[in-house]
């Protein structure tokens, strides 16, 4: 029986993030580890799938609109990714982790104790874009829950990498934030569930994560992107400004 479970999201290729939340005791123990997509766009994508399929069937797996963009793009059914880290993540990668992305689903659904029927998703249950955010109003969220099934009583989401837990229209909704590139204050963002939920931030040697992606990725600005994201420069400001008017407020 699933008693406990770690949620990953938006590790966006950050193998020194990631690392440090999968050492974590809690997550070591966790029954399963839930990944709410947006696992490969980043410096370092092959390392990542290849540390993440090495935990075997306790992953669960989730895509996020990133990861079926890059693959889109090596399989030819888009011309161009709008973010060059994306672009040179996608030539990154070999046939088997192509394989895998292309597998995996829009969704995934667990029974946990304390929180019922749970569906993890990345952005939201029925499109993987889609902007919902801590303060978006209620009938934003009603639109996003249309055919939900009625007894899912908790969504967790991702996509916007800022963590937050709020009620709408009755059921739990968790954002764990992001593992790879935080917005609002640095560390790797996860969420622990079952029987309740808790925000967690590890904390890791951000000078030398920075140093080891911009030595270690082939990316040519790895560096440049590491300073930005894994020190959590972009504020819980700049990202609500920048996501609030894709929820519809007007």
């Amino acid at each position: 029986m699933v008693k406990r479970v770690a949620v990953l999201s938006d590790i966006h290729g950050a193998l020194p993030a990631l690392e440090a939340v999968l050492a974590e005791p809690d997550v070591s123990a966790a029954d399963r580890i839930v990944l709410t997509g947006d696992i490969t766009a980043g410096p370092q994508p092959a390392e990542v799938l290849d540390l993440l399929t090495g935990l075997g069937e306790r992953v669960v797996w989730v895509s996020g609109n990133a990861d079926r963009e890059l693959l889109e793009y090596r399989r030819a059914i888009r011309a161009a990714i709008p973010y060059p880290v994306s672009t040179w993540a996608a030539g990154q990668l070999r046939e088997d982790h192509l394989d895998l992305l292309g597998r995996l689903p829009r969704t995934a659904e667990l029974t946990l104790p304390g929180l019922g029927r749970v569906l993890f998703c990345h952005a939201t249950p029925r499109d993987d874009e889609e902007i919902a955010l801590v303060d978006s109003r209620l009938d934003r969220w009603e639109e996003v829950f249309t055919g939900l099934d009625d007894e899912v009583g908790t969504v967790v989401c991702g996509h916007t990498h800022m963590p937050f837990v709020r009620l709408a229209h009755g059921r739990l909704v968790v954002n764990p934030g992001s593992v790879g590139m935080p917005y609002g204050r640095p560390g790797a963002h996860w969420a622990l569930l079952g029987p309740g939920v808790e925000l967690r931030r590890t904390e890791f040697d951000v000078e030398a994560a920075v140093a080891r992606v911009g030595r270690e990725s082939g990316f040519e600005r790895a560096a440049e992107w590491a300073d930005t994201y894994l020190r959590g420069r972009i504020t819980d400001a700049d990202a609500l400004a920048a996501f609030g008017p894709g929820d519809g407020r007007g």
